[in-house]
């Protein structure tokens, strides 16, 4: 997988991103990051790229002409013929969820373009962005956060970046279902004890205690999840004498 960033803060992009489970992937060639200076594809002296609004208002937009260079300056080192697909960070799109991470872990190169000031000029928008992702209903003062968010959901799903196979299988969000709770060492902690079900060895029961603890925690924390969720006979069940209770 290949990440191709463009922003005005490419260190941030770097320095977010080559830590870590993503890190470790980088250095073993798994993935790859590239943070695109909008500013060197500046069309001025200054290397200015923001300008006043039309029809008046507050803040400034970032102009078209350079983000479409810093854009065509990646496609141009892209040998595949299929046309890579632009993720434009803003609060209007559409909310980033797991399915999407799932579905976008299939591409093999991906561009993120992160906005600034009021935003970007419509035109370069209209030209070169084929997905408009949020990560939540709130303001930030940039992209390069939202981008790095969802690179790092992306990363994980790709072969090899995490140590355990089955790690991303069963994170939360698996099957549209918050993950159950987890426990380590030491077996009493002040006060609390480890639930006797997960030393009893018995797998089993280990993992039907785990996939109802899992289902106990959506309905409570998330049950908007449950709609859409992938959920057996015996989940439809043990849901209905939640009900009763």
């Amino acid at each position: 997988m290949r990440f191709h960033v463009l922003t005005l803060f490419p260190d941030m992009i770097r320095n977010g991103f080559q830590t870590s489970i993503t890190g470790r992937a980088v250095e073993k060639g798994l993935l790859s990051v590239n943070a695109v200076n909008i500013r060197d594809f500046s069309v001025n002296k200054h290397n200015r790229v923001d300008d006043y609004p039309y029809g008046g208002g507050a803040g400034m937009v970032m102009q078209a002409e350079p983000v479409c260079r810093a854009y065509e300056s990646v496609v141009s080192g892209i040998s595949s013929e299929k046309k890579p697909r632009v993720l434009y960070m803003t609060p209007q799109g559409k909310v980033f969820n797991q399915r999407m991470a799932e579905e976008l872990s299939g591409e093999e190169e991906l561009i993120f373009l992160c906005g600034h000031y009021e935003g970007i000029d419509e035109r370069v928008l209209e030209e070169i962005v084929t997905d408009e992702v949020s990560i939540g209903d709130y303001v930030l003062t940039g992209g390069e956060l939202p981008a790095l968010v969802i690179m790092d959901a992306i990363s994980r799903l790709l072969d090899g970046v995490l140590h355990n196979g089955e790690s991303a299988e069963f994170d939360s969000f698996h099957d549209n279902l918050l993950e159950y709770p987890q426990y380590s060492r030491p077996e009493e902690w002040r006060g609390k004890k480890v639930p006797a079900i997960l030393l009893s060895g018995h797998h089993a029961n280990v993992e039907k205690w785990r996939r109802e603890q899992s289902l106990i925690r959506t309905k409570e924390r998330r049950p908007d999840l449950l709609e859409h969720a992938s959920l057996t006979k015996e989940d439809k069940k043990f849901l209905a004498k939640l009900e009763e209770v």
